[in-house]
């Protein structure tokens, strides 16, 4: 028997989601929710804790969608699809990731303005490439460099990640240390201050899971 856990419950959310054609966010404004209730962001604490959803979301988002409990708890005991060969993911330049229209409220892909790579062993379906364009991130990133970002994938403490700030800023950097308030992140480069940020200052950060160095 599967085991009830933090990732199939979320899993099922999201599969549930995709399922109505809908985002994690646009599935909980469906479900009249906060739209950043499903965010990656709220699925740990400021401490790296798992946070669970509520039974009471649970319920609004069944309701809303017309699905059943049965439905759901398929969707929770059902074996993750794994993919061990090349398939294609969306690619933009990082500069171009700071423009409108790339990535939904929670962080992930979206539109067609992307271009596309073929990259093995992804098992985020959600997993996109970003371009790095110029030197800002050098001596670790140069220019041409492609990294692949799981949204997916909750960060944690030294992870490199890449995140959007509200002023639509996209950059990478090294996950610090991230309470209930604030998300501190070193540089790349070594020589460049830590940046301290207040959360309702990032609309979304995801891990880095690989690099073309």
């Amino acid at each position: 028997m599967n085991k009830l856990t933090h990732a199939r419950v979320w899993s099922a959310i999201d599969a549930l989601a995709r399922r109505y054609g809908l985002s994690a966010s646009g599935l909980a404004k469906r479900a009249g929710l906060d739209p950043t209730a499903f965010n990656k962001s709220k699925r740990v604490t400021g401490e790296g804790r798992p946070r669970w959803p509520t039974t009471e979301s649970i319920a609004k988002v069944l309701q809303a969608t017309g699905a059943s409990f049965d439905d759901f708890t398929t969707l929770v005991t059902a074996e993750p699809r794994r993919r061990h060969t090349a398939r294609p993911i969306p690619l933009i330049g990082m500069t171009q990731a700071g423009a409108g229209g790339f990535f939904d409220d929670g962080g992930f892909p979206v539109g067609g303005g992307w271009d596309e790579i073929r990259f093995p062993k992804v098992d985020d379906e959600n997993a996109y490439a970003l371009e790095v364009t110029g030197d800002s991130m050098a001596p670790l990133y140069r220019d041409g460099d492609i990294l692949i970002v799981s949204p997916n994938s909750a960060p944690r403490k030294g992870d490199r990640v890449v995140l959007r700030t509200s002023d639509g800023e996209v950059m990478a950097k090294v996950l610090v240390r991230r309470t209930t308030k604030t998300v501190e992140l070193a540089s790349l480069n070594p020589s460049h201050p830590n940046l301290v940020f207040p959360l309702d200052r990032i609309e979304w950060m995801a891990r880095i899971v690989w690099a073309s160095q």
